[in-house]
């Protein structure tokens, strides 16, 4: 059985992170072993929520590990709190990375043109160097504007996204993969580059007029899923793009929908059953 790290928060109560991505890639078929970067009481669009950093834990935890032998597959990253995280977490990219070990990088910062509220330009700088020592990113649109300096479009063509990844392919990752790109109306899906081949990947399907927090981590944590039961990447994002919108009409059919995340619990068998 293959073993995954995944390194982000723990929101105990919104549908996102480590409670998405446990579940998640555990389905898929290999052991998911976590490390919080935090532990929130809720997501960040709840208000008054707590949250208690966990930096100091992270050094004694990997320590252990280390004392035991332990070794992954994949290490996938999500919300990552502070630059001194980011630092904590290169150096265990270089403590376990091993032959065949796959780094997943999802730099999640910004959203719709502008950065989250607790982060900053340095931060930005920070991020992109976590980037450069990742084999898959998976940014959405705006977390790549920030870090290669390009303008934000809300709407953009064909040569503007390739633009775009041929500037994320700097930072050295083996594939560089755009979530939210929609070349027409009613349209949405990913786009990506794989350095090696030398080529581009499209998918699109529907575009759902509705949105949900927690999304992108659905995606991304399907796609490591898909990545570590064999898929290529380009079959892995295309099953995540189509897993993604259907939990999404899914949890609209709900009438008591929550509005703070997707019911993703109830698609699970889709996805298993999913090629």
């Amino acid at each position: 059985m293959k073993r995954v790290l995944t390194i982000q928060d723990i929101s105990c109560l919104g549908k996102c992170s480590i409670t998405i991505a446990l579940p998640i890639i555990s389905a898929l078929g290999s052991e998911t072993v976590i490390l919080p970067t935090a532990v929130l009481s809720t997501h960040t669009m709840f208000q008054g929520f707590t949250c208690k950093d966990l930096s100091d834990q992270i050094d004694p935890i990997v320590e252990h590990w280390k004392k035991e032998g332990v070794e992954f597959d994949a290490i996938y990253t999500g919300y990552l709190g502070t630059q001194e995280q980011i630092d904590q977490v290169k150096e265990i990219f270089r403590s376990f990375r091993k032959e065949g070990t796959v780094i997943i990088v999802d730099p999640v910062m910004a959203d719709n043109g502008k950065l989250y509220p607790a982060f900053d330009m340095d931060y930005v700088k920070k991020n992109a160097t976590l980037c450069s020592e990742a084999d898959i990113i998976v940014p959405n649109i705006t977390e790549a504007c920030f870090m290669t300096g390009m303008e934000y479009r809300e709407h953009h063509d064909e040569a503007y996204i390739k633009e775009l990844l041929s500037r994320l392919n700097e930072f050295g990752a083996r594939v560089s993969v755009l979530t939210g790109v929609s070349f027409s109306d009613g349209m949405t899906g990913v786009m990506g580059y794989d350095r090696e081949s030398d080529d581009y990947f499209l998918y699109q399907n529907r575009k759902i007029d509705a949105t949900f927090h927690g999304t992108g981590d659905l995606f991304t944590s399907t796609c490591v899923g898909e990545i570590m039961k064999g898929k290529n990447w380009r079959d892995a994002m295309r099953i995540a793009a189509d897993y993604t919108a259907h939990t999404i009409e899914v949890t609209m059919e709900n009438p008591d929908k929550p509005w703070y995340g997707v019911d993703f619990e109830a698609t699970i068998p889709y996805l298993i059953n999913a090629e």
